[in-house]
């Protein structure tokens, strides 16, 4: 489904493309169900474009948690828009988090956090919780968390309909995260 066709059907996707250079596959699809996609989109606002974590850690928790989950399309978008088409440095070290002189105490705890949740929510323990509480406040906790959740539906949005990678997201995962285990699988 196109922008115009979005908005013919009372949909305003500039949220989206406030992040994205191009319109994600994900949102044209929801599209069918403009219900769906309004709620998807209010989301979206209150999780990535609210709150007082930093962007790029979000979206930097976002490429793990996806990654970790095995979601090539959001691995690729959430590894580019943490670069914000500029400096990739972070992304190209993120697995490297817990030694890299990048990353924070904060960072890192909130980054295990990611990668844990993504593989498996189970997979989080006490512990994990107990070191992000040393760093952020209770809601600064849910926001991640939430960013990690909005993801997992995304994953499997994503994958489930092997929704084809837009050219951005694309070229930016082939030069800086293929090195790194990124591959476009089915969604070439």
């Amino acid at each position: 489904m196109t922008i115009d066709e979005l908005r013919d059907r009372g949909v305003d996707v500039s949220p989206f493309l406030a992040d994205f250079a191009e319109l994600p596959g994900s949102v044209a699809t929801l599209g069918y169900r403009p219900d769906i996609l309004s709620a998807t989109l209010g989301m979206w606002q209150a999780v990535m474009g609210a709150g007082s974590l930093p962007t790029e850690l979000k979206y930097l928790a976002g490429y793990l948690a996806s990654m970790s989950a095995g979601c090539q399309y959001c691995s690729a978008h959430t590894a580019s828009n943490a670069a914000g088409g500029g400096d990739s440095a972070k992304v190209a070290a993120v697995w490297e988090y817990e030694r890299s002189p990048l990353f924070s105490e904060a960072e890192r705890a909130a980054l295990r956090f990611a990668q844990l949740a993504g593989q498996s929510p189970s997979g989080v323990s006490d512990e994990d919780v107990h070191t992000l509480k040393s760093y952020y406040s209770v809601e600064e906790i849910v926001e991640l968390l939430a960013v990690i959740s909005m993801y997992g539906f995304f994953n499997r949005w994503n994958d489930s309909l092997a929704i084809p990678l837009e050219p951005t997201a694309l070229n930016f995962a082939q030069s800086t995260i293929a090195t790194h285990g990124w591959q476009v699988g089915k969604h070439g």
